[in-house]
């Protein structure tokens, strides 16, 4: 039995957290002029003077205005933003969200999906919009999951409410587990922003060159934060729990990194949803639950998926396939787009353009 749920934040944590920002023991500044060291000392102080003094810990009333529940499947406490929409016909969608994020990267896609004659829509996309937090991230239990584990507790969440066929979307960690759900037999279809594919295997064409070329480079100088949370999760989480100048260092150049911005984090998406996302790991002291997802999952599920899918390419995602590799693992293809904006967090970045993607593939398999 689902129960209602609202987040809430004790005075106390707010105090504790501002205290242990005021209290930071800062290392000296980094020894080049960008962000090949990691995150400039001068925008993480900045950052974190803001966190503790100008940041209005709003996260938590907007992700409140939304209906929350609480409900044991499976053993698993977990966390989900249930919002059911005004058409009776609307196709039942699980969002799942990935690493380092959380159900606020959607603040501003569940009206839109869930209501769209509400938002100059046609009424016939309409979703009851479902957004669990994976386990170990958010207000969910933290057991460590494989991924394949995850998709279960999603499909029978799922049925719990009352929905034997429904829709998946991911990205991240989200796009590992839809195509999980691929299996169960009950997805109509599976939309992902995050399509990992082979891309190395025979003679590519220039712009699968590029492609493979950015994501050699990620592997060399971007995934040290991987190896980490891969191999030492535990390890890691002492710092990133115990400091909030180091879980907001650690989330915010993943903000530079990933997105589309022009050299900025801030040119992509705005401080406060930044601090949105530090927050939510700081107040539920995520960082080394979060990163076992990481250490249960080493090895990359590759296998087909074999349901109607949908793939939307972002510019400056880390994995960008040509519709060619993605027809590979995806067997039944039916939606390919690449975008000209956006990046790694997609529904933050573009809301507009990922809603547009979702209603566009969902069209076809309603």
């Amino acid at each position: 039995m689902a129960e209602p749920f609202q987040v809430a934040l004790d005075e106390t944590d707010v105090a504790d957290l501002r205290e242990r920002l005021r209290r930071t023991r800062w290392p000296e500044a980094e020894t080049v002029g960008d962000w090949s060291q990691g995150v400039p000392l001068a925008y993480v102080r900045e950052l974190c003077r803001d966190w503790g003094e100008e940041y209005d810990f709003g996260f938590a009333r907007r992700l409140n205005a939304f209906p929350q529940f609480r409900a044991t499947v499976d053993g698993v406490g977990l966390h989900f933003v249930h919002l059911r929409s005004p058409e009776p016909d609307a196709l039942p969608l699980v969002l799942t969200h990935g690493w380092p994020g959380s159900v606020l990267e959607f603040l501003d896609v569940f009206g839109p999906l869930a209501d769209p004659r509400g938002h100059g829509g046609d009424p016939a996309d309409a979703f009851h919009v479902v957004a669990p937090s994976l386990p170990g991230f958010g207000w969910s239990d933290k057991p460590a999951l494989k991924v394949s584990r995850v998709a279960e507790l999603w499909d029978r969440l799922m049925t719990s409410l009352g929905y034997d066929r429904y829709g998946a979307q991911g990205g991240d960690w989200g796009a590992a587990v839809s195509n999980a759900l691929a299996r169960t037999g009950r997805v109509a279809g599976v939309h992902v922003n995050f399509p990992l594919v082979r891309m190395g295997e025979g003679e590519l064409t220039p712009s699968e060159r590029r492609a493979l070329d950015d994501l050699e480079e990620f592997r060399r100088t971007g995934s040290g934060y991987s190896a980490q949370q891969r191999t030492r999760p535990q390890t890691l989480g002492y710092g990133l729990t115990d400091s909030p100048a180091g879980q907001a260092a650690w989330i915010a150049e993943k903000f530079w990194a990933w997105t589309d911005n022009k050299g900025h984090p801030e040119d992509a998406v705005d401080r406060q949803r930044i601090l949105d996302a530090v927050s939510v790991y700081w107040f539920t002291a995520t960082a080394a639950s979060s990163a076992r997802m990481y250490w249960e999952n080493a090895e990359a599920d590759l296998s087909t998926v074999d349901v109607p899918a949908g793939i939307s390419v972002f510019p400056k995602e880390i994995v960008r396939p040509s519709r060619r590799q993605a027809e590979q693992r995806y067997t039944d293809l039916r939606w390919f787009e690449e975008l000209p904006v956006g990046g790694h967090f997609a529904a933050l970045e573009q809301p507009g353009l990922f809603v547009e993607q979702v209603r566009g593939f969902f069209r076809l398999v309603r």
